[in-house]
């Protein structure tokens, strides 16, 4: 158990920087445009990942599942 708490916060570092660097990966079609309110292509998000995209969007998914249950377990041991 003493284990756990010692690497817990190392783990959770890690996870941060890899969902960091995975939604840094994933390609937006809008750009900063849309994001203010420019870009009236209401589609652009919507559209069919394959290959490397969808790899990395599910990815992205577990990792953050797996920090999210880090986190509680984090707040349950302490």
């Amino acid at each position: 158990m003493t284990a756990i708490v010692t690497y817990l916060p190392y783990i959770q570092m890690i996870l941060a920087i890899v969902l960091v660097a995975l939604i840094l990966m994933q390609h937006s079609e809008s750009g900063s445009g849309g994001a203010f309110g420019g870009n009236d292509n209401w589609n652009a998000g919507y559209h069919t990942r394959r290959g490397f995209e969808k790899i990395i969007f599910d990815t992205t998914i577990i990792v953050s599942i797996i920090f999210v249950v880090l986190s509680f377990v984090s707040i349950i041991i302490k």
